[in-house]
Order: C-alpha cells, then sequence, then structure tokens
C-alpha cells in the first residue's frame, strides 16, 4: 500500500509546491514509485514538471467531479518512476461540484483504486483551511509541515496543528505528523536560526535533521519545468531535497504505515 503524505501548511510562500515537486523526484530518483497529486487550483505542480494543462482533457477535477476515471487523469512524467495527478482553477469550486454523501472522503475513495500501484502518494495542498485541503488530510496517512524561516512562522504552525487535530477527531483518527521541515533556510541571517532552534525545541523528534536553503538553482528548476534534483543535482537545494527524501525513507523503515 502507498504511503500517502499530504504537503501542508495554511501559509503561502512557504514552499510547499516546490517541496512536493522536488521530494517526489527525490523518491523516485530512489527507485519508489511516486504519485505527485496537486490539490491546489493554481496548478503549479504541472507547471514545475514540464506539463502544459491546457489541452489535457481530465485533471483531478474530473475525477472528483465523476467525470473520468483517476487513471484516466493521472499523467506520465518525462522523469522515471514519477507520475502526475494535475489540476486547473476549475478545481476552486470542487465543494459545490462534488454530490456524495460524504464529500470530505471523495478522494480517499479514489485513491483506493490506485495506491498499490505507488510507493508514495504526494498530495500538494492550497495554502489556506478549506475542502480541498480537509479532504487532502483525511485522504492522507501522514502530514509533512514545510516551516519557512520567518516572522510568524510559529502562528502559522498552530493553526495547521489545529487543524491537524480537528481532522483526527473528526475524519481521520489514523492521521499522524510526518514532520516539520525548515525551509528557505539562510544561516546567516538571526531570524533564521532563531525560529529553527524555536521549532526544534517545540517539536524536537518531529523536526527533520535536514534544512531546505535558500537557494536560486531551485527558482530556476521551476522556471525550465524540471526538478531541482534533476537539473542541477549539485545545488544545495538539490541536495537538501535528497537528504530529506533518505529521512523519510529511514523513518518508513522504523514506522511502517500498518
Amino acid at each position: 500500500m502507498g504511503r500517502i503524505i499530504a504537503i501542508s501548511n495554511h501559509k503561502g510562500g512557504v514552499g510547499k509546491t516546490t517541496t512536493a515537486i522536488s521530494l517526489s523526484a527525490a523518491f523516485a530518483e530512489f527507485g519508489k514509485r511516486v504519485l505527485l497529486i496537486d490539490m491546489d487550483p493554481q496548478g503549479n505542480c504541472a507547471g514545475g514538471l514540464g506539463i502544459d494543462t491546457s489541452m489535457l482533457p481530465n485533471t483531478i477535477s474530473e475525477v472528483l467531479y465523476g467525470k473520468c476515471r483517476m487513471e484516466e487523469a493521472i499523467r506520465k512524467t518525462t522523469f522515471k518512476n514519477l507520475d502526475l495527478l494535475p489540476s486547473k482553477v476549475n478545481l476552486a469550486i470542487a465543494e459545490t461540484k462534488i454530490h456524495t454523501e460524504n464529500p470530505f472522503f471523495a478522494l480517499k475513495k479514489m485513491l483506493s483504486s490506485v495506491e498499490e500501484n505507488y510507493d508514495y502518494i504526494l498530495i500538494d495542498t492550497p495554502p489556506s483551511f478549506g475542502f480541498l485541503t480537509l479532504s487532502s488530510l483525511v485522504a492522507a496517512h501522514q502530514v509533512l509541515i514545510p516551516v519557512q524561516c520567518e516572522y510568524f512562522a510559529l502562528e502559522a504552525v498552530a493553526q495547521i496543528l489545529g487543524t491537524i487535530a480537528n481532522v483526527q477527531q473528526m475524519y481521520n483518527l489514523d492521521l499522524t505528523i510526518l514532520g516539520f521541515v525548515m525551509t528557505m533556510y539562510d544561516p546567516r541571517l538571526k531570524l533564521a536560526t532563531d525560529v529553527t532552534m524555536e521549532i526544534r525545541g517545540l517539536f524536537k523528534e518531529k523536526t527533520f535533521v535536514t534544512q531546505i536553503p535558500k537557494n536560486s538553482s531551485i527558482v530556476e528548476a521551476q522556471r525550465e519545468g524540471t526538478p531541482v534534483t534533476v537539473f542541477r543535482p549539485t545545488a544545495s537545494g538539490a541536495i537538501a531535497y535528497v537528504a530529506l527524501a533518505r529521512e523519510i525513507l529511514n523513518n518508513e523503515t522504523e514506522n511502517p504505515i500498518k
């Protein structure tokens, strides 16, 4: 059974989509079969993997609306072992278009048809709390929380922790926190080190050792539609995401999904 990881933080600009793309590619390079699901209506995961969604007849929206099967919307990428279930802007109205008894469980139910085909399924969630984020958390086994090294980081962490607690109580008792990953880390800035120390102090065993640095190669890779781990493997950002993937793989060995 594939391990389903939602990448979530209600605050925008913390590196969620970058983490979703780069971590998916890193897992794939380790030989894992990976599906990246874009649950953000902005649809940036497709662009980050060099896929133009303008001509695609089926995306996650059509799957959720019952217009096609999930297998029909999943796209092969040019990167070995990595598939994508893309999104478009019409995903923003998903809450009004899904007519089932338990709409929050729609994604979870549909994933059951493909999760055996993958080792990892990563879900990139929108930077807000709403139907799409909630559906992603209901479907997930674990949550990976990117934390940007800046002011208000702890406020954002408190918000997502509150959401996770509510989901655990009402919809998904088995949902757990995979961990916190510090993003856009610049060791030259006192604020970055202060925020990192505070997060580690509060969530020591749940904070990854790996820190994702500010790195121009990550931005350049996005512009080229290629994961940084492929675009420039020796860049500090690429090395960090490979290290993060290795940490998660080691964590899986110690704590398998039951």
